[in-house]
């Protein structure tokens, strides 16, 4: 089954905590966390003091933060310390990748290196090893609810290909216009974990819509 890991970003953040609970008590596996700064991307979103309240009402979440800024390492401590257990950051943002995934490594937590849609998984061929997660973008970073890109499965096959090819655990996550009507196309693929905000944050059966995708 697939893990499922809804994106608070589509959350009603009025009731954060409510919402947190709401999506884990009706099957999500791990709850994914956006954070942009208006640099790397266009939005400006998530802080560690988030992360933090989504921990607290939410203590045994496992909360996959994803950073789409600059400047990575600088403050992958803040979001551990507030509570990520895992961080992704993305390769086209930082200028020495093997020492990135160091500092979140170093942390403690579980690391990851997002890929934009653009962006070759070949960039990853001399840090796979050390990778706990690729999450590989199948939208443009920066805004929910865009139509996912068709080259990105391609991608993800090239990937596990060279993933099993290697008899790693590193698992691939795909972000971006994942629903329940096209989450089997990204499995097929082979994705292990499916980011959907909309797909389960605005679906009128948020129970049934996660077991969809687990089900993909």
């Amino acid at each position: 089954m697939a893990i499922v890991s809804p994106s608070i970003l589509s959350a009603d953040f009025a009731r954060l905590g409510e919402e947190v609970r709401d999506v884990l008590e009706k099957g999500a596996d791990w709850i994914h966390v956006d954070v942009m700064d208006g640099h790397f991307v266009p939005n400006l979103t998530i802080g560690p003091m988030v992360v933090q309240a989504v921990r607290s009402a939410a203590p045994a979440s496992f909360l996959d933060v994803h950073l789409m800024i600059e400047r990575p390492d600088d403050v992958v401590q803040q979001y551990r310390d507030a509570g990520a257990d895992q961080i992704a950051v993305h390769a086209e943002a930082v200028k020495h990748l093997h020492r990135s995934i160091q500092a979140v490594k170093d942390t403690g937590a579980k690391a990851g290196v997002a890929l934009n849609p653009h962006t070759s998984e070949t960039v990853l061929d001399y840090v796979l090893d050390d990778l706990d997660l690729v999450l590989v973008m199948s939208v443009n970073p920066g805004f929910g609810g865009q139509s996912l890109i068709d080259a990105v499965f391609s991608k993800i096959e090239r990937l596990r290909k060279e993933i099993d090819r290697r008899g790693l655990p590193t698992l691939i996550e795909v972000d971006g216009g994942v629903k329940t009507h096209n989450a089997h196309q990204f499995t097929n693929a082979g994705a292990h974990a499916l980011v959907s905000g909309s797909g389960v944050y605005k679906a009128e059966d948020r129970r049934a819509a996660i077991q969809a995708l687990k089900n993909a």
